[in-house]
């Protein structure tokens, strides 16, 4: 590969991981909130299965991105999901404040039960749903990159397939160690759990306006949730969320490591 190609082909790569490391924010803080319920070691386990998963799962859509294109009812699927619990677990915590402490420990103890190997899964399916979107954004940036002698792998010229892999793969890492950060937070910052359940409700709604804008659905433009207007306004509400959140909240520290252990 020549010398200005090679770069043109890097420089890409680094906007890709940009554009990925943006996206991985808000799929990390999802993530995060899925395996809080469990014990420490087990959520790392869970986020390393669930995304090494993932990396199988991207690694696939790749090849199937003509397909995973015309199935808007994973992303429906998706956003159903998270605008579910989101509502369902602002209810409870503002529902929690009024019952008694023995409800709140029984409340406490289903969470807590929910099965470890559900939760990988869970894992799995919250990254395809997210992934759908993110690749399809990796392969419209790819594809304007010159042809090279490469042979073709799925749909796509061989090096093109190798810096969207690249790209997307380098932001599912920066999503794990992410997630695992969102995680530390939230047990410090108990109070900012009420922002994160909105920010996941946030998030459903941009999945569920891809799928709103979808040829098949059509009920608003198609390049609407990826116009530069909806990016800024989902941005701008996350980030209002996040610091509002940030400043509402009280941080632990003495009841951190017990909290824990628990």
């Amino acid at each position: 590969m020549e010398a200005q190609l090679l770069a043109e082909y890097l420089w890409v790569l680094v906007v890709l991981v940009g554009l990925e490391g943006l996206l991985a924010a808000d799929n990390a803080l999802v993530l995060a909130i899925m395996v809080k319920h469990l014990p420490p070691k087990k959520r790392k386990k869970a986020l390393f299965y669930g995304l090494a998963g993932a990396f199988v799962l991207r690694f696939g859509s790749l090849f199937i991105i003509s397909f995973l294109v015309d199935v808007w009812q994973v992303q429906a699927l998706g956003a159903l999901y998270l605008l579910g619990i989101s509502g369902k677990n602002l209810y409870e915590k503002f529902s929690n404040k009024k019952d008694s402490g023995k409800e709140k420990e029984k409340a406490k103890a289903e969470k807590i039960g929910s099965g470890f190997w559900m939760t990988v899964v869970k894992v799995e399916f919250a990254d395809l749903a997210f992934a759908v979107d993110s690749i399809l954004a990796a392969v419209a940036l790819a594809v304007a990159l010159p042809e090279t002698p490469w042979p073709e792998i799925g749909s796509l010229d061989g090096a093109q397939f190798a810096v969207v892999f690249a790209g997307g793969m380098i932001g599912l890492i920066i999503m794990r160690f992410a997630a695992n950060i969102f995680v530390e937070l939230l047990n410090k910052r108990p109070g900012l759990e009420i922002a994160a359940f909105v920010i996941v409700g946030w998030v459903g709604v941009k999945l569920a306006l891809i799928v709103l804008a979808h040829d098949a659905i059509g009920l608003i433009p198609h390049g609407f949730p990826h116009s530069t207007v909806w990016k800024v306004i989902f941005y701008a509400v996350l980030v209002t969320i996040a610091v509002t959140g940030w400043f509402a909240s009280d941080k632990i520290t003495d009841k951190t490591p017990r909290h824990d252990k628990s």
